[in-house]
């Protein structure tokens, strides 16, 4: 079977990311004797400089995390809402969106707390070993990729009018970043170096420097600095100049924090995902629904059944999702709960939004879901096309959707990890002068309507895409994989899956390169997540190479089809080992021109 490149094989280490120089950097940690737990730490802040229009220190990260011989666990990067973040709050500002952009937006950032956990408690190496890397590219330079510039030309009349702290570093003196030119971002450089000297200078012990780096970021000149921007008046996709409501007491009272996975098991496989405050449960109800038999894989039984299905699922997110309430799980992962939806699939598609009733529950949706899903008219953003391989799809006003990074290790003692890092873009907000990021807007995902799951609320999170995933062979750790994409990352995420379970492989082990370069595809019969939260009833997007009778007789059952470039569906990253003689694999993704997989 063709395919781009080989899924790679070896014993010693593997690693994909969406970018060949956070994968080499993670790959140096592992040739230093590293584990696969300071690899992803190390590669994240570097993702956090050449991938600076896709994640930033100011955002966040989900990390699901299998250490060799240990429980699978969930380490939360999301962090909440500030305390002053209420619906009245923001309705009291003539608000019916929380903005897609500006301090409003953000969260309390939990990126950076959580990189630093997962390097205390299952990494080996200082502080100062795994952030080398990233500021050697922030202070060195590195060659931007292309969508970069294309980002900043995008908001360059919001930067020179508005965010003059944005311009100094992505429009120097006047020009965007380059391919094939340096592009440095010094003041990120210069934070990093002294974060590293005064943790270095609190303690001389290893992780005595992580716990000084996490107080430094919470209560120290970071959180110094980022408090201020905060309560800088701001231009956001409002229209207006608002200020945020972090405050110091919300930096210094969050922490990231473990928890148990969600998991469905199907076939012999255990999927494990971030609970209801994510989108994560969204892929394991796709395989809930899934029928004992399935039709011909790729065929456009095959094609239609994942579809009607994603709906379904995604209606569910929509109702039930969030951290605001409990969100019923069990009930929604139950055979019963999946044998009455699983009859709503018919031979036509379907353009609704149809939530189910687990356990008899109600269903609630926001009003904007309501007047979205019923076509009302003055719902919906033109200049926010249809968001494609994972790259950002980014208005004038920085308005952006599908923004992410994704990295997969597994080392030589079987330890695996999967990190979704999103959020902090250089298109959300200002660059804070001093530190040189900006913060996050993780809480355009939340609504301005009292009683859901995923209402605004103070101490909560706000349900995200961000959506990292691991699964198990009969108990056994054996696959780390996810995507970018924002509410395409468990569309694309299952069909990888199920590409990869159901299709032979070449070599031997898992096809995983194969899976990721089978033509893929994503529907938006749902309220987005990122604002303005449209939805396009019936909309199915493929990439050119489905062929060509699939996509034919899918129009013909009332999908409303697109044909995309090709090669334009998903960044899939995954890497694999094989318990019964420990040989590891993985693959990454030909679009986008970035993602790299490595390994020996």
């Amino acid at each position: 079977m063709f395919t781009t490149r080989p899924t790679l094989q070896g014993t010693f280490g593997m690693v994909s990311s969406t970018h060949w120089l956070a994968s080499q950097s993670a790959m140096a940690v592992l040739e230093d004797g590293g584990n696969a737990f300071d690899a992803a730490v190390a590669a994240g802040f570097v993702l956090h400089v050449v991938e600076p229009h896709l994640n930033g220190p100011g955002g966040e990260v989900p990390i699901i995390l299998a250490p060799a011989g240990g429980e699978v666990r969930v380490l939360c990067g999301q962090g909440p809402a500030p305390a002053g973040a209420t619906v009245e709050h923001y309705r009291s500002l003539g608000l019916d969106l929380v903005p897609g952009t500006g301090p409003l937006a953000a969260a309390v950032p939990g990126a950076f707390d959580a990189w630093m956990t997962l390097l205390r408690d299952h990494g080996t190496k200082s502080l100062a070993d795994v952030l080398r890397f990233a500021i050697g590219y922030a202070e060195d330079g590195h060659a931007p990729v292309e969508r970069v510039g294309q980002t900043v030309e995008t908001v360059r009349a919001l930067f020179e009018t508005e965010w003059p702290s944005s311009a100094d570093i992505y429009l120097k003196d006047g020009k965007s970043p380059q391919p094939g030119e340096l592009l440095r971002n010094r003041p990120l450089a210069a934070t990093w170096r002294r974060l590293v000297a005064e943790a270095e200078e609190s303690a001389d012990d290893r992780v005595g420097q992580i716990e000084a780096a996490r107080k430094i970021w919470s209560e120290g000149f970071i959180a110094e600095a980022i408090v201020r921007q905060a309560g800088r008046p701001t231009m956001d996709t409002s229209g207006e100049h608002h200020t945020g409501t972090l405050t110091a007491a919300d930096l210094a009272e969050w922490t990231a924090g473990y928890e148990e996975p969600a998991t469905y098991d199907w076939n012999g496989w255990t999927l494990c995902k971030a609970g209801g405050w994510s989108q994560g449960p969204a892929l394991l109800q796709q395989l809930a629904l899934l029928p004992a038999e399935l039709p011909a894989y790729g065929s456009a039984d095959y094609v239609h059944l994942l579809i009607e299905g994603c709906k379904l699922a995604m209606a569910d997110r929509e109702a039930w999702y969030g951290d605001a309430e409990e969100v019923p799980l069990h009930a929604l992962l139950s055979d019963e709960y999946n044998k009455e939806r699983r009859a709503l699939i018919g031979e036509a598609a379907s353009h609704e939004l149809r939530p189910g009733s687990p356990g008899g529950r109600t269903p609630a949706l926001s009003a904007q879901a309501l007047a979205v899903a019923a076509g009302e008219p003055g719902f919906g953003h033109p200049d926010v096309p249809v968001a494609g391989a994972g790259e950002p799809t980014v208005a004038k006003d920085g308005a952006t959707r599908g923004d992410t990074c994704h990295v997969d290790i597994v080392d030589r003692w079987g330890n695996m990890v999967a990190a979704t890092p999103s959020g902090g873009w250089l298109q959300s907000n200002p660059v804070v002068p001093e530190l040189g990021f900006p913060l996050g807007t993780r809480l355009q995902m939340a609504w301005l309507d009292d009683g859901l799951p995923n209402s605004l609320t103070p101490g909560r999170r706000p349900r995200t895409t961000l959506s990292p995933s691991l699964a198990l062979r009969d108990g056994v750790p054996v696959m780390a994989f996810g995507t970018p994409g924002g509410d395409q990352q468990d569309q694309w995420q299952t069909h990888f899956f199920l590409a990869v379970a159901l299709r032979p492989s070449v070599r031997g082990g898992v096809d995983l390169q194969g899976a990721i370069d089978a033509p893929n595809w994503h529907n938006d019969s749902f309220p987005g997540s990122f604002y303005p939260r449209a939805m396009l009833p019936g909309s199915v997007t493929v990439e050119a190479g489905l062929d060509e009778s699939v996509v034919g007789e899918l129009r013909e059952r009332g999908h409303r089809v697109t044909v995309g470039d090709a090669w334009s569906e998903g960044r899939l990253c995954a890497v694999a080992r094989d318990p019964r003689t420990g040989v590891l694999s993985a693959a990454a993704n030909p679009r986008g021109m970035q993602g790299y997989a490595v390994g020996r």
